[in-house]
């Protein structure tokens, strides 16, 4: 990959896992618990449907199937409780889930420039693995609605500058740690058979120079690729080159709807996923909190 795309490699040292959490520091944190302000709270995730465990743990999780299989189980020789069996595709594209720095190989290497080999394989992943989610993420959240007049036009290429566009009619600015929801009107899961629009490497670049820490969003790198020069520069620029997280699959919908009723486009944003390491990807519900 061109040496001239952004980059954090060695930004926080060669073996760092972290990426840009790394900007979220203690200060960032106790600024944006000031955001939580009225008490009103909304997910950010869409509700992950689910099927019977039929098929066994071989059945079908692909894009075309559904993302959770669930089997009822009893406790005991008696109905004195239940339980459940569940079997989940973590980067399904109908469950909202977080990103780790493993999860994206550029010519053979992960952030930030650890060989595949190393990080890890089948058995789990030892470097950039979903580890780093353990302590939660809490920052401050800022809304780029690009959808208040409709949806994203069909295969869409989002620039850099219509991010700061959205942000100056939401009269707010990107601060270094913050966390970046970007709402296009789309339901991925649900428009697999069209040209979804993404983001561009121009755009990743801007989030770059205003150093967001995650990136949320019912759009992501687009399908086909809308941007010629890198296809799927949020993968394999912003996560594998900037250690970027990215919360794929989001639903901001309802977030939308309430940071009008709130007349703000920040809020408290805590993505809080289950303790699961050496994995590439993790499911997440994350709250917006005013």
């Amino acid at each position: 990959m061109s040496a001239d795309l952004p980059t954090n490699w060695g930004r926080w040292g060669e073996d760092d896992e972290r990426g840009t959490l790394n900007l979220i520091t203690a200060e960032v944190r106790a600024a944006a618990v000031a955001e939580a302000r009225s008490g009103r709270t909304v997910s950010l995730s869409r509700p992950m449907p689910t099927s019977p465990l039929v098929a066994g743990p071989g059945a079908p999780l692909g894009a075309d199937s559904i993302g959770v299989l669930q089997a009822g189980l009893f406790t005991g020789t008696s109905p004195l409780g239940t339980a459940e069996l569940v079997i989940m595709m973590t980067h399904h594209p109908q469950v909202t889930h977080f990103d780790s720095l493993v999860h994206q190989v550029v010519d053979g290497k992960v952030y930030p420039g650890i060989a595949l080999e190393q990080a890890g394989g089948a058995e789990g992943y030892r470097h950039g693995s979903t580890a780093i989610f353990g302590d939660g993420v809490v920052t401050r959240g800022v809304l780029v609605d690009l959808a208040a007049d409709g949806p994203l036009p069909d295969g869409h290429g989002v620039t850099g500058a219509e991010l700061e566009q959205a942000c100056l009619r939401a009269g707010v600015q990107v601060r270094s740690g913050d966390a970046l929801v970007v709402r296009g009107g789309w339901d991925y899961a649900q428009s697999r058979h069209r040209h979804i629009p993404g983001l561009t490497l121009d755009a990743v670049a801007w989030m770059h120079r205003h150093d967001v820490a995650v990136y949320a969003g019912d759009i992501g790198d687009g399908r086909p690729p809308v941007d010629p020069r890198v296809p799927g520069p949020l993968h394999r620029v912003a996560l594998a080159r900037l250690g970027m997280p990215l919360i794929d699959v989001a639903d901001p919908a309802e977030l939308a709807a309430a940071c009008a009723a709130e007349g703000r486009a920040t809020f408290l944003f805590v993505a809080a996923p289950p303790r699961l390491g050496a994995a590439s990807g993790v499911p997440v519900n994350p709250l917006a909190i005013f």
